[in-house]
């Protein structure tokens, strides 16, 4: 009996040592991280590598690449070598890897790039990994509709005021950069995606993942970038971005023509829509886009394929938005209050109830309240491709009060 127990005990031990071995086998946050931050360490191995990395949305291949992309857009290079290992376990060759260094570069700047290139050489000299080498395939063919189409709106909402990054845009990143085959289109389109999400440039996003879309990248994979990139790039960042596709998604559908012998679309929602007056429940203006106090009420935009939206915006006295442009143009109805409105190159105009503001596509400028009192206005706006407005930097209160030409 003492023999059968004994051995029982020492079953039992070596059952519990087998399960420490193999959680701890089966653990990915480093040991520091459950001594210092075990909450943390718990999300590491059972979420985001027990859960998110094994969904199949997106395949391992894909999620390498943009977590290297995004890895790489924000500078975090304590973390590239560990996740180039997985890209390469993951199937992603090396010269895709150097290419998604050279693209980023251009959308997330040479000094991230370059600090890269210095963890990357670090993990192909460790894997025997010699030094790549240009592709000898030929330069890939962009779609000449899109690019025809992409190069007008450079020429006219660029050109006019940067000449040189005009000129730049179209010889090379469009006419060189995009068309080089060390990545596949889907696979650029995707990296670049990643990174407008993780620097936060929402703005640019549309023109992206429609490219992406364009360049075979699946409606389920490209909602899965932002799932999986709010563990790279934190949630408001991702947060950001699901607005942006759904509206990217919506136009897609909406300009989708059936197939032959397929019936078409169901019609459009035709009930009436009413966003009731609530200003109590306004969203304070985000303090990289408006200075001072500024609310947001009442938001709405049209459904498919209309691409129209407002919202109105409450300015205290002193409180303004930054400098922006609208693709398509935004008009303002001022409801109550004065304020001010100035467009790059012109002194500022005053506004007040009942003026009706025009401001032409990519119009560089800003609008809000004058300093000693308060304006409240409705903004409305069209969307070209999902976007409504590129946000610029803030105006220094010393312009503010001027109200001279920049």
């Amino acid at each position: 009996m003492k023999k059968i127990a004994a051995g029982i005990v020492l079953s039992a031990l070596a059952a519990t040592g087998a399960e420490a071995e193999e959680t701890k086998r089966s653990r990915v946050a480093p040991p520091a991280v459950y001594d210092v931050a075990p909450g943390l360490g718990h999300f590491t191995d059972d979420v985001l590598f027990g859960d998110v990395w094994l969904r199949t949305e997106l395949a391992p291949r894909d999620r390498s690449l943009i977590t290297v992309a995004t890895l790489i857009s924000t500078g975090k290079t304590a973390q590239i070598g560990g996740h180039v290992r997985r890209a390469l376990d993951n199937g992603v060759k090396p010269g895709e890897i150097g290419e998604t260094i050279t693209q980023l570069a251009f959308y997330s700047g040479w000094p991230n790039a370059i600090s890269a290139v210095a963890e990357v050489k670090k993990v192909f000299d460790e894997r025997g990994i010699g030094p790549v080498t240009d592709s000898t395939a030929a330069p890939l063919t962009l779609e000449p509709a899109a690019e025809a189409a992409r190069t007008a709106a450079v020429n006219n909402g660029v050109a006019p005021t940067a000449p040189a990054l005009a000129e730049l845009t179209n010889r090379v990143l469009f006419g060189d950069l995009w068309r080089r085959p060390e990545l596949a289109a889907r696979d650029r389109s995707l990296v670049t995606m990643a990174a407008l999400i993780a620097i936060g440039q929402p703005e640019q996003l549309p023109f992206h993942a429609n490219r992406a879309m364009d360049n075979g990248l699946t409606r389920t994979e490209a909602a899965e970038v932002p799932t999986h990139l709010g563990f790279y790039a934190g949630w408001p960042r991702a947060m950001s971005a699901v607005p942006v596709l759904e509206r990217v998604f919506a136009s897609r559908e909406a300009n989708a023509q059936p197939a032959a012998g397929q019936p078409a679309a169901a019609p459009a929602n035709t009930e009436l829509r009413i966003v009731r007056a609530a200003p109590e429940t306004g969203t304070p203006g985000p303090a990289d886009r408006f200075s001072g106090e500024v609310r947001v009420s009442g938001p709405y935009r049209g459904d498919a394929p209309a691409r129209i939206g407002g919202a109105t915006v409450s300015f205290a006295a002193g409180a303004r938005t930054a400098w922006h442009t609208h693709p398509l143009g935004q008009t303002l109805f001022i409801v109550s209050g004065r304020g001010w409105v100035q467009k790059e190159g012109s002194p500022r105009e005053e506004v007040g109830p009942g003026d009706v503001v025009w401001i032409p596509p990519n119009v560089r400028h800003w609008h809000g309240a004058t300093a000693d009192q308060p304006m409240t206005h409705f903004a409305i706006a069209e969307a070209l491709d999902g976007s409504v407005v590129t946000w610029m930097e803030l105006v220094p209160d010393a312009a503010y009060r001027t109200g001279s030409p920049q």
